[in-house]
């Protein structure tokens, strides 16, 4: 058995993760990370775990719609009777759609609104919160606790870290109804018993042009929590602040600081993948881009490694390092040659 080792590129340089010294950063924890990749850009405190607020309504939110029917009527029960703070003021035994609910929770904080989406996806608020629980350990929240599907925090208590809140922005990122909701500046609902008209409380949506939304929080014990959104060109990134009473000017700090800095660049790309090899040509089924810094674009070192006693089917791996750290490994194909056929063959075929 014989391998080979291909060097496409060659670069070294060290990865560079921002720290607070290069950028003025008001929050307690905060992070910044790549929507796309995961990389860290940018972190200050994020493993520090903090009470939440009402950013907890994103797992609240992600778990309905993954779980619920998004056009069945629900009726606000007793449950709403004990609710406090934000709200969007529904009345006992009102029906609204799921889906209508889910824009209540995340344009207004309905604290309501989230009790009653608990009840109707789970039976009850603790199976809801166990179910919060779950996710958070599938999706890699190693340092989180969920208590409640609001983020109030006088009774009980939701923890979390600034690189657990990305994992959760990032996860719920890529489910394209999440990402409308937490996009809507406005919003209309009626019910048989009143309409309704929400107005984004998240104040960065709109302000900023390169955010593309988020949800806020507060109570005095979390003080000011901000999960935002942010694309400029093909870079898109989610910020997280926790405790930080400047945190709309501080995530559009944050955001152009990276923007600045960073650009996300397609490193190898399938449709454009040209590797021929003794006549043999290989092919790869999916593409890998990451945000990197001017010096890092001219740094990184892609390497085929392949298996020449192989034939057919996936013959080795596309290596992607910087700094002899692996970014990705991409399985490589080789094409199968077709037979040629001769005058007899093309015949009688």
């Amino acid at each position: 058995m014989k391998k080979g080792l291909v060097m496409l590129l060659l670069f070294l340089i060290p990865l560079n993760i921002l720290g607070k010294e290069n950028v003025f950063d008001t929050a307690g924890s905060s992070i910044v990370m790549d929507l796309d990749s995961g990389r860290v850009l940018y972190e200050n405190n994020a493993d520090e775990k903090r009470l939440i607020a009402s950013i907890t309504k994103i797992m609240t939110c992600i778990i309905a719609i993954e779980e619920g029917d998004l056009d069945k009527n629900v009726e606000a029960g007793e449950e709403i009777l004990k609710m406090y703070g934000t709200s969007i003021y529904l009345e006992l035994n009102e029906k609204m759609k799921l889906i209508d609910l889910l824009y209540g929770l995340m344009l207004r904080s309905g604290n309501d609104a989230s009790v009653v989406i608990a009840r109707e996806i789970a039976g009850s608020e603790e199976n809801f919160v166990e179910m919060m629980n779950k996710k958070a350990k599938e999706i890699g929240m190693t340092n989180t606790t969920f208590s409640n599907p609001h983020g109030l925090d006088e009774e009980t208590k939701n923890y979390s870290t600034a690189r657990d809140m990305a994992k959760l922005s990032m996860y719920a990122y890529k489910n394209k109804t999440y990402r409308k909701i937490i996009g809507t500046e406005e919003y209309r609902v009626k019910t048989d018993n009143k309409s309704y008209l929400w107005y984004n409380r998240m104040k960065l949506l709109g302000s900023y042009k390169y955010c593309t939304g988020g949800k806020n929080g507060y109570t005095p014990s979390a003080g000011k929590t901000l999960v935002t959104t942010n694309r400029k060109r093909n870079l898109k990134l989610t910020i997280v602040t926790l405790d930080d009473n400047d945190e709309y000017n501080n995530h559009e700090r944050l955001a152009e600081y990276i923007f600045n800095n960073y650009n996300n660049y397609n490193i190898v790309d399938k449709k454009d993948f040209d590797l021929v090899i003794n006549n043999n040509k290989y092919y790869i089924k999916s593409s890998f881009s990451y945000p990197l810094t001017d010096k890092e674009k001219d740094n990184v070192k892609v390497l085929a490694n392949i298996d020449d006693s192989l034939s057919t089917g996936k013959v080795g791996n596309i290596n992607i390092t910087l700094n002899n750290k692996t970014l990705k490994k991409i399985p490589l194909y080789i094409e199968e040659k077709k037979k040629k056929e001769n005058f007899f063959t093309k015949l009688f075929s």
